[in-house]
């Protein structure tokens, strides 16, 4: 009896797996999850490569921080976090929690909730796996990993004595300035 009970389990497993490869929703969080940026903060390296990370290390977070005068943050691994989650309660985290800088946790918010079903969807695709970022650390500590400054700086400025930047520009011209380029634009969606 117990070995038919088995069997019954890897039967509705492996039906739930095909029904998820088989759910339009799963690609459109795939292609959400790589033009939203998600993989930029949340898969190691992504940036650094490129974006030529295999899809099974997406998301599994980063242990290199972004430190400003929040604190320091670190890229939490989604793939843990949204594992005990609901897509219903994703919907609620997505929609009401707000979270430290640099994490744009306000586009979330405004996001079409078919978009946040496909990115829980997509991201339970992929399966949990990987350990937990390091803990958020106050301003006033160190962070014992390495981290990112993220604190603007004016071309040319100078440090006052608290640490704070003081602007110095040297023609009237944008700190954003530079020389863009636009891409031939998408034709297809997924």
């Amino acid at each position: 009896m117990r070995s038919r009970g088995v069997l019954l389990g890897v039967i509705l497993g492996l039906t739930s797996v095909i029904a998820q490869a088989n759910d339009p929703l799963v690609e459109r969080g795939r292609y959400l999850a790589k033009i939203g940026g998600c993989n930029d903060c949340h898969t190691a390296g992504y940036m650094q490569k490129n974006g030529e990370i295999p899809e099974q290390d997406w998301l599994l977070g980063d242990n290199t921080g972004w430190r400003g005068p929040w604190g320091t943050t670190y890229p939490i691994n989604l793939r843990l976090y949204l594992d005990p989650m609901s897509e219903s309660q994703w919907i609620v985290v997505a929609r009401n929690k707000p979270a430290r800088p640099p994490m744009p946790w306000y586009v979330l918010r405004e996001m079409a909730e078919d978009d946040l079903r496909a990115l829980y969807r997509f991201i339970r695709h992929l399966g949990p796996a990987g350990t937990s970022a390091p803990a958020f650390v106050p301003p006033d500590q160190e962070p014992t990993t390495a981290y990112i400054s993220f604190v603007p700086r004016m071309p040319g400025a100078q440090p006052d004595g608290s640490g704070a930047v003081m602007p110095t520009p040297k023609k009237e011209s944008s700190f954003w300035d530079f020389d863009f380029k636009p891409a031939k634009p998408r034709t297809e969606r997924p």
